[in-house]
């Protein structure tokens, strides 16, 4: 930003705004309250608290920052900008196949739980839309489960949003959601959460941006301490969280 004699000047490059009905269509998707089941998850956040890995708000922005970095940048998010375009190519498939990856790699039964649960939540909201549509019917019937981020990114399609736009809103909800995990697992107070969250909200440009670009031999699911975290959840002896 430039003023000159009282006059500002705008030198950054503006980027086209969403239309209205787009942008309402993701912030829709983005909200917790989509009845998709997110805020029953904590991904293995429960667990790390329990091992007193996460205790306060420091430990929290991190374990959920480095969650970010390592787990979503590099798997839910690459895959959900390849489902876009595949939805709106019409191949499916490339659908099936990315499908195939997401359940395929999810490294503990929880997680895949989630995948498919969230998934099949999803189609279900999108069969209440009003309109018929065989790409949802086609979708309910992958095999063994419609997963979330392919779900996620029909419905993110059909809304007009750019690749770039959706993944910012499919990461804002996911952090949403762990942030309001950590408020109970930990806890945290609200204030505390706002911060969290901020951190969070700051790093999910880099983190879109990054796996816009990645490509599918680059993609991967391989975080093995959330793996571990996740795991030893199945069988922790007090829960609050699915996962």
């Amino acid at each position: 930003m430039t003023t000159s004699t009282g006059t500002r000047t705008n030198t950054a490059t503006a980027t086209e705004a969403l239309p209205p009905a787009a942008l309402l269509q993701l912030i829709w998707l983005a909200s917790p309250a989509l009845p998709v089941g997110g805020f029953s998850y904590s991904e293995g956040l429960e667990t790390a608290v329990d091992a007193g890995l996460v205790g306060d708000e420091a430990s929290a922005a991190r374990w959920l920052g480095d969650q970010l970095q390592l787990a979503l940048a590099r798997s839910e998010l690459p895959v959900l900008a390849a489902a876009l375009a595949a939805w709106r190519a019409g191949d499916r498939t490339r659908l099936q196949g990315l499908n195939d990856w997401v359940l395929q790699t999810r490294e503990t039964r929880e997680l895949r739980g989630q995948a498919e649960q969230m998934g099949r939540s999803m189609v279900e909201w999108l069969k209440n839309r009003g309109t018929p549509d065989e790409r949802v019917a086609w979708l309910a019937g992958l095999v063994p489960a419609p997963s979330w981020p392919l779900a996620f990114a029909l419905a993110a399609a059909d809304s007009g949003a750019a690749p770039r736009d959706a993944l910012l809103a499919f990461a804002f909800g996911w952090a949403e959601n762990l942030v309001q995990a950590a408020l109970k697992a930990v806890p945290l107070g609200q204030g505390a959460g706002q911060r969290v969250l901020a951190a969070l909200a700051a790093a999910i440009p880099a983190a879109v941006d990054h796996a816009l670009v990645l490509p599918d031999e680059a993609r991967q699911a391989f975080s093995p301490l959330l793996a571990i975290r996740s795991a030893q959840h199945e069988v922790q002896y007090s829960r609050l969280f699915r996962s």
